[in-house]
C-alpha cells in the first residue's frame, strides 16, 4: 500500500507544481500578450487561463480521489482524477473556440506587434512550461496525462512563437501572428477532442483498449470443470485501475474440491491483468441464474 500512496502523493503533488507555474505564467503573459499587441500571446493566455483552472480543479479532485472507499463510493474515489480531466477537457474546447474567433478577426483586420517582446516571452515560456510538462511526464491517471499533454501543447506552441516572433524581427508580415495563433489552436483542439473521447469513453465503462475481454474469456473457458461464463463485464475506474466481474458456470458433477479448484485458476488468470477490483460467481450449470442472458 506504501507504493500506491507514493504514486498519489506523486501525482497529487506534480499537478500542484503544474497549477502554480501555470497561474504565474498566466498573469505573466496576459500583461505581455497586451504590452507587445501579439494576438498569438494573448490566445495562448487565455488557452492557459483555462489550464490554470482546470489543472486546479484537477489537483482538488486528484486530492479527492486518494481518499479510501466507504458507504458512500463503495470503489473508493479514484474517478474523481477522472472527472478532473473531462472538466479540463471542456475548458479547453471553449477556451479554444474562443481563440480561433480572436484570430480570424485579427487576420481579417491585422495589427502591428512588437517582435523583440514576443522573443523574450517565447523564450520564458518554453522554459516554463517544459519544466512544468517534466514534471508530468510519466503520469498514469487519465488526469495527469490531459495535463501533461496541455503542457507539452503549450511547449510546442512557444517554440513556433519564437520562430514566427524571429521571422517578425526580420520583416514585418501583420497576418503571420494570428496565423500562428490559429493554427496552435486548432492544433490543441484536436487533440483534446481526441483526450475527451478517451475520458468519456472510461466514464462510459468502455473496455479498457489495453485489454482483450476475448482471450481472457477464452482461457477462462479453458479451465478444467468450466462450462460456460456470462455477465461477464471489464471496465476502467479512472484509465489506471481496471474492474472485473463474470459469472462461471461449471459441470453439475463436480465436487467442492472442483468448485474451489475452478475459483483459484480464474484468480490465478485474473491475476495477470493485475486488476484492482474482481469479483467471481462460480455456479453449477444446472442453477437458473437471472443474469444470464445466454
Amino acid at each position: 500500500m506504501g507504493h500506491h500512496h507514493d504514486h498519489h502523493h506523486h501525482s497529487s503533488n506534480n499537478i500542484k507544481v503544474a497549477f502554480f507555474l501555470n497561474f504565474a505564467f498566466t498573469i505573466l503573459e496576459i500583461i505581455g500578450g497586451l504590452y507587445v499587441n501579439s494576438i498569438a500571446i494573448i490566445s495562448d493566455a487565455i488557452h492557459d487561463l483555462g489550464d490554470t483552472i482546470s489543472l486546479g480543479t484537477s489537483w482538488y479532485l486528484e486530492e479527492i480521489s486518494h481518499k479510501k472507499s466507504n458507504k458512500k463510493f463503495s470503489f473508493g474515489y479514484k474517478r474523481f482524477s477522472l472527472l478532473g480531466a473531462l472538466i479540463n477537457s471542456i475548458i479547453l474546447i471553449i477556451g479554444s473556440l474562443y481563440v480561433i474567433t480572436e484570430a480570424v478577426g485579427r487576420i481579417l483586420e491585422p495589427e502591428h506587434t512588437d517582435a523583440k517582446g514576443m522573443i523574450f516571452f517565447a523564450v520564458i515560456g518554453v522554459l516554463v512550461n517544459g519544466y512544468a510538462a517534466w514534471k508530468l511526464s510519466g503520469g498514469k491517471t487519465m488526469n495527469e496525462k490531459v495535463a501533461s499533454w496541455h503542457l507539452v501543447e503549450d511547449v510546442l506552441g512557444w517554440v513556433a512563437v519564437l520562430v514566427v516572433a524571429i521571422i517578425l524581427n526580420f520583416k514585418d508580415i501583420h497576418y503571420l501572428d494570428p496565423a500562428l495563433s490559429l493554427l496552435i489552436t486548432i492544433y490543441i483542439l484536436w487533440n483534446v477532442i481526441i483526450r475527451l473521447k478517451q475520458t468519456l469513453f472510461i466514464f462510459l465503462q468502455g473496455v479498457p483498449e489495453e485489454l482483450d475481454i476475448n482471450e481472457i474469456e477464452s482461457k477462462i473457458l479453458n479451465i478444467d470443470f468450466v462450462n460456460s461464463i456470462h455477465h461477464m463485464h471489464i471496465w476502467s475506474l479512472e484509465g489506471e485501475h481496471n474492474v472485473f466481474t463474470a459469472h462461471i458456470k461449471i459441470d453439475d458433477n463436480s465436487n467442492l474440491n472442483n468448485f474451489k479448484k475452478v475459483k483459484f485458476d480464474v484468480k490465478d488468470i485474473l491475476k495477470e491483468y493485475k486488476f484492482e477490483h474482481y469479483t467471481v460467481e462460480v455456479e453449477f450449470n444446472d442453477e437458473n441464474c437471472d443474469l444470464d442472458d445466454n
